[in-house]
């Protein structure tokens, strides 16, 4: 298996769910389904058994125990080893302490903006702010939600990050159509 798979954002991801308690891949790709609308669109099965066969290679994780169910296929339960352990702590703590620039897809279409003209980015960014608010709503009434069942808030501080980023992103949107409509961010003739 290539050092490159270890590289990859997915490792953190799988050592973290490892972390929590025991699990076959299916159970991961299940749960990172579950927890990321984001990770859902760009986890498929092939690369997360490329991941945990990269990981074991590693001795970052090691088979705990084999489940059948029912008429199924055996499914292999992982669990964190020592060293493993030791690499979430390493990650997490060098992820959280240094920060990069991430390129997204959104930052990626905004260095074009330009090409829609003032009405059309006007038109694109109000509806992306439209869609973005009511993210905001449906994960503030998760957040709700989750305090009120007893969930600890350290559970859920990821859920607080993302809502005070799509925040951010929204004053920022509606600053730029304000921008654009008095003239200050003006197009090339």
């Amino acid at each position: 298996m290539p050092r490159r798979a270890l590289e990859n954002p997915l490792v953190l991801a799988v050592l973290g769910l490892l972390l929590e308690s025991p699990m076959h891949p299916y159970q991961m790709l299940s749960e990172l389904r579950t927890r990321s609308e984001n990770r859902a669109r760009t986890v498929n099965r092939g690369t997360l058994y490329d991941v945990v066969e990269a990981l074991t290679a590693a001795g970052w994780i090691e088979p705990h125990s084999v489940e059948r169910d029912g008429n199924r296929p055996e499914r292999t339960v992982y669990t964190l080893t020592s060293s493993g352990r030791d690499e979430v702590v390493r990650r997490l703590d060098g992820q959280i302490r240094q920060p990069r620039r991430e390129f997204t897809e959104f930052l990626g279409a905004v260095t074009y903006l330009g090409a829609l003209g003032p009405d059309g980015a006007i038109d694109a960014l109000t509806e992306r702010a439209r869609r973005l608010a009511a993210r905001c709503d449906t994960d503030q009434s998760r957040l709700r939600e989750a305090h009120a069942g007893g969930v600890a808030r350290l559970h859920v501080v990821e859920a607080e990050y993302a809502l005070h980023q799509t925040h951010a992103e929204l004053a920022w949107i509606h600053g730029i159509i304000d921008d654009i409509r008095s003239g200050s961010l003006t197009w090339p003739s």
